[in-house]
């Protein structure tokens, strides 16, 4: 029973804590620089109903933006990927060739500044991933 809790609490924290999400003028305004856009959506082999994104991504060479939503859960990360994956099956072996590029606290929209010295044009698909329980949530190839 204590696990389940241990469990419950990991997963349920991060939404309680959430810190409000960039307004939509914001996500809007810094999405005009992009040089590549993709979607996110829930059809992917990866996907269920706790583990899913959608909306549109928008990649320039200084940041990634979301406008949609993703299901909330805990300690999930964007990278940028080599080749297009959805599925954790398919992430796990191209993990160590892909880039970190931060942390997604909110769930309605993110803005992540791309990290300096990360050429976007190395890799193809934005991708959100729950390191904590190794769980795919969304993909996008923008190129």
């Amino acid at each position: 029973m204590l696990a389940v809790g241990f469990a419950l609490g990991v997963y349920f924290l991060p939404i309680l804590t959430a810190p409000d999400s960039p307004e939509t003028a914001v996500l809007e305004q810094k999405a005009q620089n992009a040089q590549y856009t993709a979607e996110f959506n829930r059809d992917q082999r990866g996907n269920d109903f706790l583990h899913w994104g959608e909306g549109k991504v928008s990649v320039s060479p200084t940041m990634i933006v979301h406008q949609g939503r993703l299901a909330p859960g805990p300690d999930y990360k964007v990278y940028l990927v080599p080749e297009f994956v959805e599925h954790e099956d398919e992430f796990l072996p191209v993990k160590d060739n892909s880039v970190l590029i931060g942390d997604v606290k909110t769930f309605d929209g993110f803005l992540l500044d791309v990290p300096e010295g990360v050429d976007i044009e190395k890799y193809n698909t934005v991708l959100v991933w729950c390191e904590t329980f190794g769980e795919f949530i969304s993909a996008a190839k923008y190129r």
